[in-house]
């Protein structure tokens, strides 16, 4: 590899990256991180018209440009048309950022089996989703970049005064979901690497929508070192890292960002 700036290694220009889960909380702010990097983008959403809306509202640097296609990571069939649908689109597809999540509001004490197993679904989703990357990529003798978002409640157990009267209790399958999906990038990671396919967790700590309960917020501020709640932007930079040239040598790894909240 030739000497590049730090400018150049995290330029994303020429690249195509598909994502899933592009018009959520965090997979917004996702999407316009690679765009502003460089990035072609597709975005990925179970409604098509809510993907195209947020395509059309990113910016395009030199002529990249933007697509949004349907994937729902939860319908196999879905994985595939939605995969392909990037590709035609776009033409090609370097970078996967598996961010896409459904789930149940169920805890511990009520979640039925068929939710569980439901919401386990998701990380089938990614596994076939970064298939089609691998394979996508080896065909036509690039490089490839994936992914997965994980979470910190896929490493520690959550603080049940946090929810205590407020919601729910953290899900228990989430978390079963989070800790497979960090595994799975190890073992991806393992079989493709010389395959020139790079596979990656990033795995946020904190970071409530508005739409979670205040006091529910509230609580957990308490639980964090640094005093307070991650916003969606400060995960970009250890994503662009993860995507990127600057992340050549770096696979296999789950990345952590979380305010302190694993150092306890």
């Amino acid at each position: 590899m030739t000497d590049s700036t730090v400018q150049q290694l995290f330029d994303l220009s020429g690249k195509v990256a598909l994502i899933t889960g592009g018009s959520g909380h965090l997979g917004r702010s996702f999407c316009r991180a690679l765009a502003e990097a460089g990035a072609t983008v597709v975005v990925g959403s179970r409604q098509q018209s809510r993907a195209q809306e947020i395509a059309d509202g990113l910016p395009r640097v030199g002529t990249a440009e933007h697509f949004g296609v349907r994937l729902d990571q939860l319908d196999e069939d879905s994985v595939a048309t939605g995969f392909t649908a990037a590709v035609d689109a776009a033409g090609a597809v370097d970078i996967l950022i598996n961010n896409g999540q459904q789930g149940h509001a169920m805890d511990l004490t009520n979640v039925t089996a068929d939710a569980f197993s439901s919401d386990l679904k998701n990380a089938t989703g990614y596994f076939l989703l970064a298939r089609h990357l691998r394979d996508h990529v080896v065909a036509r003798g690039a490089a490839g970049s994936v992914v997965m978002v994980g979470s910190m409640y896929g490493v520690v157990g959550s603080y049940p005064d946090a929810y205590d009267g407020v919601c729910v209790a953290s899900p228990v399958q989430y978390h079963a979901l989070k800790g497979g999906i960090i595994h799975m990038t190890r073992h991806l990671a393992v079989y493709w690497g010389k395959d020139g396919v790079r596979v990656n967790c990033l795995s946020p700590g904190p970071f409530p929508s508005e739409k979670a309960p205040a006091e529910m917020v509230e609580r957990l501020t308490t639980k964090s070192p640094m005093g307070r709640m991650g916003l969606p932007q400060e995960l970009n930079g250890a994503l662009l890292l993860l995507a990127s040239d600057a992340g050549s040598y770096i696979t296999g790894q789950n990345l952590l960002v979380d305010g302190g909240w694993t150092a306890w």
